[in-house]
């Protein structure tokens, strides 16, 4: 349950009172007993995340957004460039772990 304050606009009195949300909001003053009372807007309780599964990329920007997606497009294709190469330096070691166990790919 939230604490909200009060100012009452005919004496000046201030207070907090810890209340539901579902809670009417109160009108009249504790110390005038007029019906001048009113809550006021504060900054209130921030949001708090507690836990590990929030990150401060989560909620990132769209200009952001496009230039990862167009960042991760770029590698993906250069990385399908490379496995020509990377193939054939996967065949060289499989030559050399076959040639050392006494057979030959020959």
């Amino acid at each position: 349950m939230p604490t909200y304050d009060y100012e009452c606009d005919a004496c000046g009195h201030t207070m907090e009172l810890f209340q539901s949300i579902n809670d009417a909001v109160k009108r009249k003053c504790p110390e005038c007993g007029k019906l001048k009372l009113r809550r006021l807007f504060g900054t209130g309780a921030a949001i708090v995340f507690k836990g590990s599964g929030f990150y401060q990329t989560d909620y990132r920007s769209e200009s952001y957004k496009k230039e990862a997606a167009a960042e991760k497009k770029a590698v993906s294709e250069s990385k399908s460039k490379d496995s020509g190469t990377s193939d054939s330096k996967k065949s060289s070691s499989t030559d050399k772990k076959s040639s050392s166990s006494g057979q030959s790919k020959d």
